[in-house]
């Protein structure tokens, strides 16, 4: 905050063979740690690239509100990532991409009503 740096990532996806490993999750992973909090609405992101589907999910989770990048999610097409198919698996739902059903709702409210109650949420 106020100009200082509380963290950076860079990308580990092949080094730790974890596909989840890139760089802004790494910096918004190490921020909360750091700060100990999951609310980093008074931070700013800074990234080489325009964020993945996955990465700006977990920049809207993390209430981060501004993000500055520098190449686009077409340059980086042009380099092999494959941004754009979860782009059009959103906007379509293009099912031959993934299969997703909805199975046992019933069962899981029961965990969501037991989380609700443990927060003091009114579910």
């Amino acid at each position: 905050m106020n100009g200082n740096i509380i963290s950076n990532g860079n990308n580990k996806v092949i080094k730790n063979n974890d596909p989840t490993a890139h760089a802004e999750i790494i910096a918004i992973r190490q921020a909360c740690e750091k700060l100990k909090t999951y609310d980093l609405s008074d931070y700013i992101l800074y990234t080489s690239c325009e964020p993945c589907p996955m990465c700006l999910s977990a920049i809207i989770w993390s209430n981060i509100k501004q993000v500055y990048y520098g190449c686009t999610r077409e340059d980086a097409e042009n380099i092999g990532f494959r941004d754009n198919i979860i782009y059009d698996y959103l906007q379509n739902r293009k099912s031959e991409l993934l299969n997703i059903k909805n199975i046992d709702r019933g069962q899981c409210l029961k965990v969501f009503e037991n989380y609700s109650n443990i927060n003091g949420i009114i579910y």
